[in-house]
């Protein structure tokens, strides 16, 4: 019995290290994407936002503040949310981390971000004004939340996937954020200079969704191989 035992015992090291060293992997090897998303042609300018309806965001933003829907810089655009729109298959659970929204010089910030279902998102008031809190879901239920106290913090989650939930403040016009709600952790944000990457995707064909709430979407079939980098570059244009 013990000679069985410490049999059995030894087969499993063997296969772990076999596994661990390159034979396969215990964990799917998955692989990732990258790219860069560029615009075509002159970018639109930013236009300054006017605050002097609240005395705090003139006070926080002394030299003054231009909008911040339309980031081009070099002909690269930030703020483009890419993610898996088809091709993933498979449950997966909830991050723990927290996806943190700031109420910061009265303009969100990040002004686009990605959160699973479920997953908690805290939004933090930096300011010294009454900020409020408005999200606009067609999937999950929305909240209206008044934020009265610099440093309060609120967490709220969404209950389905949606591309992509608004989210205002009633009380300053100017300020909005997106958040792009998915039932997978396969997503990501486009860098100042463009560069984006979706890691620890599993090997298979997908279908990858650009998106930019000024410039719309743009799609493009990717193949991804275990351990492998595929490439997806994405190109928005001023809307004729």
């Amino acid at each position: 019995m013990i000679n069985l035992l410490l049999r059995g015992i030894a087969v499993t090291a063997v296969t772990t290290a076999m596994l661990l060293a390159g034979g396969g992997n215990i964990a799917n090897a998955g692989g990732s994407i990258t790219g860069t998303v560029s615009f075509e042609g002159d970018a639109p300018s930013r236009r300054p936002i006017r605050m002097s309806a609240d005395p705090k965001c003139d006070e926080a933003n002394p030299d003054g503040r231009l909008g911040d829907a339309i980031l081009i810089a070099d002909g690269k655009v930030q703020n483009v949310f890419v993610y898996l729109k088809e091709g993933v298959s498979g449950t997966f659970e909830k991050p723990t981390e927290v996806v943190n929204l700031d109420q910061n010089g009265c303009m969100y910030a990040p002004r686009i971000a990605g959160a699973m279902v479920g997953q908690t998102i805290e939004i933090l008031n930096s300011d010294e004004t009454l900020h409020n809190v408005h999200s606009l879901p067609k999937e999950s239920k929305q909240f209206n939340n008044a934020m009265p106290i610099k440093g309060m913090k609120i967490k709220k989650r969404f209950t389905a996937p949606e591309i992509m939930v608004r989210v205002k403040c009633d009380v300053h016009p100017w300020m909005a954020a997106w958040i792009g709600v998915l039932d997978h952790p396969f997503f990501t944000v486009s860098a100042a200079d463009g560069s984006f990457t979706i890691e620890n995707v599993p090997a298979g064909t997908y279908t990858v969704e650009a998106w930019h709430e000024k410039f719309g979407t743009r799609t493009a079939s990717v193949t991804v191989s275990d351990g492998g980098s595929a490439g997806s570059d994405f190109s928005f244009a001023r809307a004729n």
